[in-house]
């Protein structure tokens, strides 16, 4: 088998992006890997727009990785007492933890019992790690002590789907899994029509209708955006991510109302963005020179780098949605730049 193959996939940096709030930069250009080339233009359209009207607010919300482990007991009133006196020893789970890593921490439990099973939600900071492995392996540390310390318990699984890992889940959104972003804008009424050829009223309307309603019929599970997957999947992609965690990074939230002035405020809320500026993929070269444009591998306070990627991939996808949705309010647009850039 051969090794060391790589796939190909185009590349470009898009911008400049101007960002406030936990990160600040003006003249940033963010790299995104895709096939889907309208998606550059798109990005960079709403990139530019933002630019004009004062930049991007990010906002970092709450930062966690989780793991969840899966034990057994003989009934549901062992399971419960068990998890009870459980709750009450986290000092001594974070001492264990401790030995598994220089920077995973415990930082809560969540559990659920369905008739005997135990599922229990481990919550950690990683540091600048995604914190995949990390968090896996300090769960893997702390199963010996469960079994020795509750005898009346037994092993199942490593992982018990209630992490919950690259897939869909209303868990993730409510109690946490990655990083949380709020971005935010303000679009002045004259550059809209200028940049975005369209209104606030219309771009409001299409979000009621589509991100909102659209959702609702589709049966949507905390997801209310048109296209976050595909900003997500160029960014991480670019950035040496793991690509699957698109799966729950797109159950996105945008938010669009008119101002007192007849402005547009415009918001992306994602509030499971699990990136990382350390780890595996990190170490290719295009990586290496991604992220330093960034400026993601040169702060010294642990998780620093690792927040100002996470606040750069959402205010990335809240100029792709912007710009969509603009693009959707004309009928004909869509399709029209697609066959321009696409053939």
């Amino acid at each position: 088998m051969q090794t060391n193959q790589f796939a190909k996939i185009p590349m470009q940096s898009v911008g400049p992006f101007k960002l406030i709030g936990d990160v600040e930069t003006n003249d940033l250009m963010v790299p995104l890997a895709s096939y889907e080339t309208p998606l550059w233009p798109s990005v960079n359209r709403g990139a530019r727009v933002t630019l004009h009207a004062g930049g991007i607010r990010t906002t970092l919300m709450d930062e966690r990785m989780t793991r969840s482990v899966l034990l057994e007991a003989d009934n549901a009133s062992i399971a419960r007492d068990k998890l009870n006196d459980i709750k009450k020893r986290q000092h001594e789970l974070q001492d264990i933890v401790a030995t598994s890593s220089n920077f995973a921490r415990l930082i809560a439990l969540n559990t659920q019992v369905v008739g005997k099973l135990i599922y229990l939600r481990l919550e950690f900071t990683t540091g600048d790690a995604a914190g995949h492995n990390m968090v896996t392996n300090a769960a893997d540390k702390l199963i010996p002590w469960f079994l020795e310390q509750y005898p009346e318990l037994s092993y199942v699984s490593i992982s018990a789907n209630y992490c919950a890992d690259k897939k869909v889940s209303a868990v993730n959104g409510i109690l946490g899994r990655g990083k949380n972003i709020v971005c935010e804008t303000t679009i002045p009424r004259k550059l809209c029509v200028r940049f975005l050829k369209t209104t606030p009223e219309e771009i409001k309307e299409l979000h009621i209708k589509k991100n909102l309603i659209g959702s609702i019929v589709a049966g949507g599970i905390r997801t209310a955006n048109a296209h976050v997957a595909n900003m997500l999947l160029a960014f991480y992609i670019a950035t040496g991510q793991d690509a699957a965690n698109i799966v729950e990074g797109s159950q996105a939230i945008n938010h669009v109302d008119i101002t007192s002035d007849g402005d547009l405020y415009f918001s992306t809320t994602l509030p499971n963005i699990v990136v990382g500026s350390v780890g595996n993929g990190k170490g290719l070269d295009f990586v290496v020179e991604n992220l330093q444009q960034l400026g993601c591998n040169q702060d010294t306070a642990i998780g620093n780098n690792s927040r100002r990627l996470a606040c750069i991939a959402g205010a990335t996808t809240l100029c792709g949605e912007l710009s969509l949705l603009a693009a959707q309010t004309n009928q004909g647009e869509l399709m029209a730049t697609h066959l321009k850039l696409e053939r």
